[in-house]
């Protein structure tokens, strides 16, 4: 998979688009959430990251370097612990663990940490935090997860982890192929103006937008609700 991405892979590393006067930074590759490093030892051997500290100084270099006029999206396998309410307390938070019942805080300590080092340090305006891991549906069934929080420095946190992400055909819809997940954002002079959960169908060389769920939308575009496709 790095070997297919290539130079779009930005695991500790960062990918600039001049044209959207954006930049994508990468949190930490393998991360599985938690305290402890997963996979310490290909941690060490690929990127010489040896502990937290270390793999929040490889996350936070990537992001300095970013030009001045652009704005930061941070991607990452898993969310970041602690930061704003409402990140992990919880069962249903964005980064709560739902196979406890005290939920408890299953996010990355190294991407919080080089949050928080990248406000201290530098003026960047960091408009969105995207990441999955957590599914939206919690375990045992036990209802559905909070895949949105919007942080008290304006920072989005946004967990993108539906699954299965490809529903199969109902015998009640029009459409015969499959549906699949995406969640979207859309991102405008640095700023979010809306996020949204979609369903596409898919047929043969077709799609179609079957639903879609409003999880955030800016208050300069006006009202916008849910709507059922």
């Amino acid at each position: 998979m790095m070997v297919s991405l290539g130079d779009e892979h930005v695991g500790y590393r960062r990918m600039d688009l001049p044209m959207l006067k954006l930049s994508v930074v990468g949190g930490r590759p393998f991360s599985c959430g938690g305290r402890p490093l997963f996979r310490k030892q290909l941690l060490k051997a690929r990127y010489g990251v040896r502990d937290m500290d270390g793999s929040a100084e490889r996350i936070l270099q990537a992001a300095m370097g970013t030009p001045e006029d652009h704005s930061i999206i941070f991607l990452a396998h898993n969310g970041p612990t602690g930061g704003d309410a409402g990140l992990g307390a919880n069962v249903d938070d964005i980064c709560g663990r739902d196979w406890f019942v005290d939920g408890g805080d299953h996010g990355d300590p190294d991407l919080a940490q080089a949050l928080a080092q990248l406000k201290e340090a530098a003026p960047y305006s960091v408009p969105l935090v995207i990441f999955g891991h957590m599914h939206k549906q919690l375990a045992s069934g036990n209802g559905l997860r909070k895949m949105i929080v919007v942080g008290n420095n304006n920072t989005i946190y946004l967990n993108g982890a539906i699954v299965p992400r490809v529903r199969p055909p109902s015998l009640t819809a029009e459409s015969e192929g499959t549906s699949r997940a995406f969640t979207i954002a859309e991102v405008s002079n640095g700023r979010v103006e809306k996020i949204a959960e979609t369903w596409v169908s898919v047929t043969g060389d077709k799609t179609r937008l079957e639903e879609e769920h409003i999880l955030f939308s800016s208050p300069n575009r006006g009202s916008v609700h849910a709507s059922l496709l």
